[in-house]
């Protein structure tokens, strides 16, 4: 390593995660979501790898997002999910971005330029954020029939998503099917206004777990970068981690009995035992509540993270018979000879997700593409 910390991103897994989507997806097209900078991998580069795999489509968050894209060389259809205001508008038609609306206000917003402008219509089927509420979808309905009437705008998609599909237990396991039901009855009443708009409300959970899901349309972001949507074992899927977090041992040194190591004095030693510091920290990603939780790999072996993660360092145990030595390579999410460390396990030391994990990798760790 040139540096302190990288994540490399492996393309061929994205490209494999893709095709392996496509086919779950059957006959709808496969649309990747590619926020939020690729889920952390990288928008373009993973893009280029999600299409090279069987994507049709492209999805994003933001306008500025959607600039990046093009400005990266990407054509083909590219949908902006986020809410729009002000000169977005305008910006989101400079882009050659389709649009989600799910108000009459942002129909007339989407349509102010005048030209065709592609937009989906949004509902709201019990995610209970954006997206027009069942009472108000003919008033969309109608303003979007007269914005298309006039040659303003076109509506290419219907779209809603899912609040629980990523629960295949409990209290809310049947609310994914209660809202795929109200889609399909809301699609069906909209089609013969917009016969040409494709339907689509799977996310990467629902693909995986119903085919019935499906639609026209599939939004894959979590499963295209080889996490498990359901915080389990992405190899239970077939899935392929792409990202690696790897950092280095910068130092090594014995501590005695009941020393302490870190802010706080979170951690002393039980025995003696060698420490090492790895430059790595809560300011490129690492969250400070990992500190006594989780466990990293050196020299293809697990040892624990001990003390308080710091913002540019963590310590972590060797043993007393620890070998590994300074500039050995440190492992934090990804392989390591036969020994693994997943997202979806930092995530439960951190009680959070792996998209988080995924998404929380700093600026200032260099992502190295490849494959």
């Amino acid at each position: 390593m040139s540096g302190r910390a990288l994540a490399r991103i492996d393309l061929a897994a994205v490209r494999d995660n893709a095709a392996l989507l496509a086919r779950a997806a059957g006959r709808a097209e496969l649309m990747a979501v590619v926020k939020a900078d690729g889920y952390g991998h990288g928008a373009a580069p993973v893009a280029r790898a999600a299409l090279a795999g069987g994507a049709r489509r492209l999805a994003v968050a933001t306008v500025a997002e959607a600039e990046e894209l093009r400005g990266a060389g990407l054509g083909g259809p590219l949908l902006v999910m986020g809410p729009l205001a002000g000169g977005e508008w305008a910006r989101a038609a400079a882009a050659r971005a389709e649009v989600a609306v799910w108000t009459p206000e942002g129909l007339a917003a989407a349509a102010a330029g005048g030209a065709r402008r592609p937009v989906h219509l949004k509902l709201d089927t019990g995610m209970g954020r954006l997206g027009a509420r069942p009472e108000d979808v003919p008033a969309l309905a109608d303003a979007a029939a007269g914005a298309a009437g006039a040659g303003t705008v076109e509506v290419v998609g219907l779209m809603s998503h899912f609040a629980t599909a990523d629960e295949v237990a409990g209290e809310n396991a049947g609310f994914m099917g209660e809202q795929l039901l109200r889609f399909r009855a809301a699609a069906a009443g909209l089609r013969p206004r917009f016969p040409g708009a494709r339907a689509h409300i799977a996310n990467s959970a629902a693909t995986l777990r119903d085919p019935a899901a499906a639609l026209d349309v599939v939004r894959c972001g979590i499963a295209l970068y080889g996490c498990d949507p359901f915080g389990a074992d992405p190899a239970a899927h077939g899935l392929r981690p792409a990202m690696s977090l790897v950092s280095y041992v910068a130092s090594v040194k014995t501590i005695r009995s009941r020393e302490s190591v870190g802010y706080g004095r979170r951690w002393r030693a039980a025995r003696g035992t060698r420490v090492a510091v790895v430059p790595v920290g809560y300011a490129d990603g690492y969250a400070r509540a990992l500190g006594g939780r989780a466990e990293v790999l050196v020299g293809g072996r697990r040892v624990p993270v001990i003390g308080a993660v710091s913002m540019d360092q963590v310590t972590v145990d060797l043993g007393p018979e620890g070998a590994e030595g300074v500039g050995d390579e440190v492992v934090l999410i990804g392989a390591q000879g036969e020994a693994r460390v997943t997202a979806e396990e930092v995530a439960a030391w951190r009680g959070t997700i792996n998209y988080e994990v995924t998404c929380a990798v700093g600026p200032r760790v260099p992502r190295a593409h490849s494959g």
